[in-house]
């Protein structure tokens, strides 16, 4: 099933998760640490105080978000979108919208950390389920994007640890690309 149809089928709790996922494997370029999304990652385990914890996370983003990026660079403006377009409320509509936006900005910004400029590509790629022919950061957060909805398709909310640990693997790829960036400008 590609990517489009999971999320078109996919329910409220997974489909919070997939656009979690996707800033969450992003925040590295926000400033952001690995405990920095946590509380919405707990929020939704426990079905509670999402709109609370977003604007807590919003709150301690904020300041290193406003100072992260330079000039000419793409990728931050994208993640910052993704955080404030998520759903103050946990609705199964708006939490499909967010879910559709992050994976395309996550997949853009994966693009450019590729220098990969074929948006075409990657597009069809994440209607028709594969990754064949793109370069490595988009097609790994393209299968990402993708176990993370199948996972919790088969597991439910049981499956919100596992979904956490792909994208903490992903954040941490994205941190050392970040990373070695920075030390080949300097």
């Amino acid at each position: 099933m590609s990517l489009v149809e999971l999320i078109a089928g996919a329910g409220g709790p997974a489909l919070a998760a997939s656009a979690l996922g996707c800033l969450d494997r992003c925040v590295p370029l926000l400033g952001g640490d690995d405990e920095t999304l946590r509380p919405l990652w707990t929020g939704l385990a426990e079905d509670a105080d999402w709109g609370e914890r977003l604007a807590k996370v919003r709150g301690d983003l904020g300041p290193a978000a406003a100072e992260a990026g330079g000039p000419g660079d793409e990728t931050v403006p994208l993640v910052r979108g993704m955080l404030s377009a998520a759903p103050d409320a946990l609705d199964a509509a708006a939490l499909r919208v967010w879910a559709d936006a992050c994976s395309v900005a996550a997949l853009r910004v994966h693009g450019l950390l590729d220098a990969y400029e074929d948006d075409a590509a990657w597009v069809e790629a994440r209607r028709g389920g594969g990754a064949e022919g793109l370069p490595p950061l988009v097609a790994a957060e393209l299968r990402r994007q993708t176990a993370v909805l199948e996972l919790l398709a088969v597991q439910g909310t049981g499956g919100l640890r596992q979904a956490l640990e792909i994208s903490t693997e992903g954040r941490r790829v994205l941190r050392a690309v970040v990373s070695r960036r920075a030390r080949g400008r300097s």
